[in-house]
């Protein structure tokens, strides 16, 4: 089992930047991989980055367009995903996600793969 509580976003301007916040809780949670997707309305779910419970990263090049930076705090269980020079396409709704089996070092990047969620922090970037 993993808990999962996102914190931070909020409305930004055109080119100005956000970090927003993961804290993972539970039995598996600490060798679990973490990841961010987001959700635009009218939009399917899609993959932003993720990492591996040792705190490799990979992040989705066309979602991130090298504005985007992910940090593990392995010790603290946390993922937070560090956005810059953000555009209107980038607002949404950012869910943080966990597949709760401990030790992988694969990263999804399907929604399907992932057994655990956050109730997600809106992002909102006026134009």
């Amino acid at each position: 089992q993993v808990q999962l509580v996102e914190s931070g976003g909020g409305l930004v301007q055109t080119g100005g930047s956000v970090r927003i916040y993961c804290q993972a809780s539970g039995q598996t949670a600490s060798g679990s991989v973490m990841a961010w997707f987001r959700q635009a309305p009218g939009k399917a779910r899609e993959y932003v980055g993720g990492s591996t419970w040792r705190g490799d990263t990979i992040l989705a090049s066309e979602v991130s367009k090298g504005r985007f930076t992910l940090s593990r705090d392995t010790a603290k269980n946390t993922l937070d995903l560090q956005m810059n020079n953000l555009q209107p396409e980038d607002t949404a709704v950012y869910y943080c996600a966990a597949r709760g089996e401990t030790g992988s070092t694969h990263i999804p990047t399907s929604r399907a793969e992932y057994n655990y969620w956050g109730q997600g922090t809106q992002v909102t970037v006026s134009s």
